[in-house]
C-alpha cells in the first residue's frame, strides 16, 4: 500500500456533488480512482480529495462524520485516527477534509488522511470554496 500512497497525484479539490456523478476507473479496491466529468467534455481523475462542509453529525463510536457542502452531504470515515482531528468534530463547525475516496454513491465516502478546522474564517471559506474548486479543476484538466 505503501508504494500506491506515493505514486498517487496531489489533492483536488471536489465538490461532493462532482464525486456522486463520477465514474470509476478499475475495481473499487484497486486505488485507480474516480474520473470527473468536466464542462466542455473535459475529464480529471481522482483518488485523493480535498473537501470543505459544515459539520451535521458525528458518530464517535463508528469513527464517522457526516458533512455538507453547497451541492450535498459526504461521510467521513476514520476521523478517530486523524492527528489533531477531534476538535473539529462539532456539529456546525466548518472543516476542511483531506482523503481517500472510498465510494461516490449514493454519497461519496471519504477516508480522512487530514482535517483541519475552518470555522474561524467560515464566511470566507465558504464564499470561496466553489472558485476555489473550478480554478483548481481548469488548471489540472
Amino acid at each position: 500500500m505503501a508504494s500506491a500512497e506515493r505514486k498517487r497525484p496531489p489533492p483536488v479539490k471536489v465538490l461532493s456533488g462532482q464525486l456522486r456523478a463520477a465514474e470509476g476507473r478499475g475495481a473499487a479496491d484497486s486505488g485507480d480512482g474516480w474520473t470527473l466529468r468536466l464542462s466542455g467534455g473535459r475529464s480529471l481523475p481522482v483518488s485523493l480529495v480535498w473537501m470543505q462542509g459544515t459539520v451535521l453529525e458525528v458518530q464517535p463510536e463508528r469513527s464517522t462524520a457526516m458533512l455538507l457542502d453547497e451541492t450535498g452531504t459526504f461521510a467521513v470515515l476514520g476521523v478517530n485516527n486523524i492527528p489533531r482531528g477531534k476538535p473539529c468534530l462539532a456539529q456546525g463547525k466548518y472543516v476542511m477534509v483531506m482523503g481517500v475516496v472510498m465510494a461516490v454513491s449514493p454519497e461519496p465516502v471519504i477516508r480522512a488522511v487530514k482535517m483541519a478546522d475552518l470555522s474561524e474564517l467560515a464566511g470566507l471559506h465558504r464564499r470561496m470554496w466553489k472558485l476555489e474548486v473550478e480554478d483548481l479543476q481548469l488548471v489540472l484538466a
